[in-house]
């Protein structure tokens, strides 16, 4: 068979085609003032991964500041079950999941669930915003870097955003969502985690605030 070349039209459009998917990401943009060369991202399709406790990892080592300026650390909520949500306020997705996240949380704060966003690739007065905007209930810290992800690049990749660890009462990863997780779904992995031996609001005082 002869070889056919292809004509130019064709293969301008197929570069171009190639250098949107290249560059979109969730919500198909960059974090504003990212201040990285590595800025995309992809979307997750919401598929979950729960490990059984004898199967479970240590989380990092993480602490910051929140969206207030109010220091944070993840050995603060060790006695609760802890979801961690990666976001951004430019993500489409991070957006349409907070209703969900914030419902979550309302209806199992008093079993001893706690809640930690981290917002990621972002700058601080549109993450505030969306913040308030979107009502969300519990804190948030700022990791306009991307640090956070990074550590925990062995469980998520730290492209993906949204994404959602389920951390049980010993700080071991019990489960994670990578992309946008639905109300059944998070419910589910949760409860699961909440019915574990050693249940209670446990201690970690510093942490129930939100």
């Amino acid at each position: 068979m002869p070889w056919k070349t292809t004509p130019a039209r064709v293969r301008s459009a197929a570069a171009a085609a190639a250098l949107l998917l290249l560059l979109t990401g969730c919500a198909g943009g960059f974090g504003a003032d990212s201040g990285s060369q590595d800025n995309r991202y992809i979307e997750g399709d919401g598929s979950s991964t729960s490990f059984a406790p004898d199967e479970r990892s240590p989380a990092p080592e993480v602490s910051g500041e929140t969206l207030e300026g109010d220091p944070v650390d993840l050995a603060d909520y060790r006695g609760h079950v802890l979801v961690v949500n990666f976001w951004a306020s430019w993500c489409g997705p991070c957006r349409s999941e907070t209703p969900v996240l914030n419902e979550v949380y309302a209806e199992h704060k008093d079993d001893g669930l706690r809640f930690l966003g981290v917002n990621i690739k972002d700058n601080s007065t549109a993450a505030a915003a969306f913040q308030e905007n979107q009502e969300v209930a519990y804190p948030s810290l700022f990791d306009q870097p991307g640090a956070v992800p990074q550590a925990f690049r062995d469980t998520v990749p730290p492209a993906a955003i949204p994404s959602t660890l389920v951390l049980d009462r010993q700080g071991r990863i019990a489960a994670r969502v990578i992309g946008e997780t639905g109300y059944n779904e998070l419910t589910g992995l949760v409860e699961t985690v909440l019915a574990e031996d050693g249940g209670g609001a446990g201690s970690g005082d510093s942490a129930d605030s939100a």
